[in-house]
């Protein structure tokens, strides 16, 4: 007598679509912690932000209380005293009073972010290559904003997440101004000379002057490359770069931290 036949076992998922997997459901859950008033405030204004947790003291809630009415969370009113058993912060977060539990924001594509931005300023991006301190990035974001950049970039790995330390040094601009993690550095840059931008790599060692490559191309769409201080950029992102420009010094001792080298760069970028 024949035997029934069995069902067949499903075929086992490659190891490298189980891992997309377990990103995908990790970065799902993913949650950040905002402190401090003025990050705060922004994260309740900002429709894109999706809210999951507020808790301020008494004192914060009276200064928050324009805020509050629109951003459809309830706030936990704890005492002063006890706020930091009630929130998971660093102990050394200037928190004011003020947490809030949010989604990592989503901006979209690279492709569709930067493509759109204010007119008449020179279509700028700025990439950053293993930048991992999350005060430096923090200030780049708030100098991103200023001068009118569609999007700061960043590897997924080895850079600096959203966090509340990055949002509070980013005074708001977190809020506002794209910060889109990619997973290769590199294809991300190709894709923007694809599309039209031209790749300027910030090198000391560099010939070229930041300022000579910029009056060479004429308002042409830019991206600043700029690498981890120390290390700079690394071998690949390089030879992806169309050029290596330096900022110039007055001496052969001057230095810049890679948050001042944005802001020095993107300044000229903008109105050069």
């Amino acid at each position: 007598m024949s035997q029934p036949a069995r069902p067949a076992k499903p075929a086992k998922k490659p190891a490298w679509v189980i891992d997309k997997e377990r990103a995908r459901r990790a970065a799902a859950a993913e949650t950040v912690w905002l402190f401090g008033l003025h990050a705060v405030r922004d994260a309740l204004l900002n429709p894109r932000r999706e809210r999951l947790r507020l808790v301020l003291t008494r004192n914060a809630a009276d200064r928050l209380a324009e805020a509050l009415p629109a951003a459809g969370i309830a706030p936990e009113i704890v005492d002063a005293r006890v706020f930091d058993r009630e929130v998971p912060l660093a102990p050394d977060s200037v928190h004011q009073g003020a947490a809030l539990e949010v989604r990592p924001l989503a901006w979209g594509p690279l492709a569709e972010v930067a493509t759109t931005g204010p007119d008449g300023i020179r279509p700028l991006v700025v990439a950053l290559d293993r930048v991992t301190d999350p005060h430096n990035v923090g200030a780049i974001l708030r100098s991103a904003e200023v001068f009118g950049a569609r999007a700061v970039i960043a590897p997924s790995r080895h850079a600096a997440p959203e966090t509340g330390a990055l949002a509070k040094t980013a005074s708001g601009a977190l809020e506002r101004q794209p910060y889109l993690r990619v997973a290769n550095l590199a294809d991300a840059l190709i894709q923007l000379k694809d599309m039209g931008y031209v790749l300027l790599g910030l090198d000391g060692t560099a010939r070229a002057t930041l300022s000579q490559a910029l009056a060479e191309l004429s308002g042409q769409p830019v991206c600043l490359v700029l690498g981890a201080e120390g290390p700079g950029l690394r071998d690949r992102t390089r030879e992806t770069c169309d050029r290596l420009v330096r900022i110039p010094f007055a001496t052969d001792f001057g230095s810049l931290n890679v948050s001042n080298a944005a802001a020095v760069a993107l300044y000229a970028a903008a109105t050069g």
